[in-house]
């Protein structure tokens, strides 16, 4: 995790002496109604370790005016600890790990509403369909959890607002997940339905 933040923050700091003016409006020649983009977090995928996430992820969106957007955002990822566990020493600590790894993948909607230039407020409630595994690799349950992420950033205009990078931070919520395997949700018991501090580095491209 450590790792990620590093690479997070290293985009983030090039990018602050670019312009700080995200709010759309109608009448600026920037403005377009189609965007598709994805997340920087796929980057993790090539920090030499053992615990890729796979990550990949697509979004398309609308934007309904110049304050509201709602997009579809299409994931894929595998894990290996609870989702709930906060940063600190149980954080993907070996104790803590899965017997095997989940992975999911699904599709979310999302909604964003800009209050003050570049401001924003998000709500993603994804649709997760999940496969449990074994050490070995082997299949062992199928799964289904509705994963909530609730989130705050600023939107970042680049090249006279073709592209845009959204720095963020939010809290991610469990609100339903079908029964684990038993040594599965022994383990992610231990922990709450929701994690504060996600950190998030959007990408996106108008059109």
């Amino acid at each position: 995790m450590q790792k990620l933040i590093v690479v997070f923050g290293i985009i983030f700091l090039c990018t602050l002496p670019i312009q700080l003016k995200a709010q759309y409006a109608k009448q600026d020649t920037s403005y377009s109604k189609f965007f598709i983009g994805s997340t920087f977090f796929m980057l993790y995928n090539f920090v030499p370790d053992d615990n890729s996430p796979k990550f990949v992820q697509l979004n398309l969106g609308y934007r309904l005016g110049p304050k509201d957007a709602l997009s579809l955002e299409l994931k894929t990822w595998e894990y290996g600890w609870s989702l709930g566990i906060p940063y600190g020493d149980k954080y993907e600590a070996p104790e803590e790990k899965f017997p095997g790894k989940i992975s999911e993948y699904g599709f979310a909607f999302a909604y964003q509403h800009f209050w003050w230039k570049g401001f924003y407020t998000g709500i993603h409630v994804m649709n997760a369909f999940q496969t449990f595994k074994n050490e070995e690799g082997a299949k062992i349950k199928k799964g289904f959890q509705i994963f909530n992420t609730y989130r705050l950033g600023y939107q970042i205009k680049l090249y006279h607002g073709k592209f845009f990078i959204e720095p963020s931070i939010a809290i991610t919520h469990r609100p339903y997940h079908s029964k684990m395997p038993d040594d599965f949700k022994a383990l992610d018991d231990k922990w709450p339905n929701y994690f504060i501090g996600e950190p998030g580095l959007h990408f996106g491209y108008n059109f």
